[in-house]
């Protein structure tokens, strides 16, 4: 094990979260070019206080990209039911990367793919001899937790985390985090807009894949269930297939990644220059 630490940081958690803790109170802080910045300055904030909290010796951004993904191939309405993005956020998606560039740190997505899939296949790739701290507002990256790869999910505020181990994790859940997915199979998602098992819920979803491991090892003991929940389960046997291949995160993504393109090194003045093309105010005193 090395003395290496990388945060990967979910880009699109980061922007939409510092996008709606003002857009609530239409602040979006419109610069004299008529741009929209506020979700791009809580980006930087959010990013900061994250570096100063975990102390990483690398950093990388991972994106969602335009476009169809394996997800929605495999179901159509995966989620179909969010809206457009708004206006004032539009213009920001793409300087938030040009933003995440100036900083030197390295931004990853490929098409096809969402960046739940990308920081699962960085987490495959090195977390063996690497230390990883993944942060996100997303739940579902909980099952790439493992002895070296901690989750932190964003609070209320700025620099606020609940911060899941593999101990923390075991302990809250009652199961390891590789089976997490199973979990998420079984109750559906209705913030990604698909179906689970019809009437099953977190706790029994839990308590069912604690008891039989999978769906896998599940499926095998229906004749173990009680009436009603091997009614339900077989009434939605094709949902929970669907849902099974969705909720699981794809660590096959074909990235060409290597430790030390993202080692940080942050330029203040590449970095001010920005700020400032940004029209950014009080910024400079949180680069060291």
């Amino acid at each position: 094990m090395t003395n290496q630490h990388l945060m990967i940081v979910d880009g699109m958690a980061l922007l939409f979260r510092s996008f709606y803790a003002t857009a609530v109170n239409n602040y979006f802080m419109i610069n004299s070019k008529g741009i929209p910045t506020n979700a791009l300055f809580g980006l930087v904030k959010h990013l900061f206080a994250a570096k100063e909290h975990f102390n990483p010796t690398h950093i990388i951004c991972c994106w969602d990209m335009e476009g169809q993904t394996h997800r929605s191939k495999i179901y159509p309405e995966y989620k179909a039911n969010r809206g457009e993005a708004p206006l004032e956020l539009l213009p920001q998606f793409s300087l938030a990367k040009e933003l995440i560039s100036a900083l030197d740190i390295p931004n990853v997505g490929i098409k096809g793919y969402e960046a739940d899939d990308c920081i699962g296949t960085i987490v495959d790739e090195i977390s063996k001899d690497t230390k990883i701290t993944v942060v996100t507002g997303d739940k579902d990256l909980l099952q790439l937790i493992n002895d070296h790869t901690s989750v932190a999910i964003m609070k209320k505020g700025i620099g606020n985390y609940d911060v899941f181990t593999f101990d923390k994790f075991v302990q809250e859940y009652g199961i390891v985090p590789n089976q997490f997915s199973d979990v998420k199979a079984l109750m559906g998602d209705s913030s990604d807009n698909y179906p689970g098992v019809k009437g099953i819920g977190e706790k029994t979803a839990i308590k069912l894949i604690k008891e039989f491991n999978s769906i896998d090892g599940l499926l095998e003991n229906l004749d173990k269930l009680t009436n009603s929940q091997r009614n339900k389960i077989e009434t939605d046997l094709e949902n929970l297939d669907i849902a099974k291949r969705l909720a699981k995160i794809d660590s096959n993504v074909p990235i060409n990644y290597e430790l030390q393109q993202s080692e940080l090194k942050i330029k203040k003045s590449k970095a001010l220059e920005m700020f400032e093309n940004l029209e950014f105010k009080g910024l400079d005193k949180i680069i060291s």
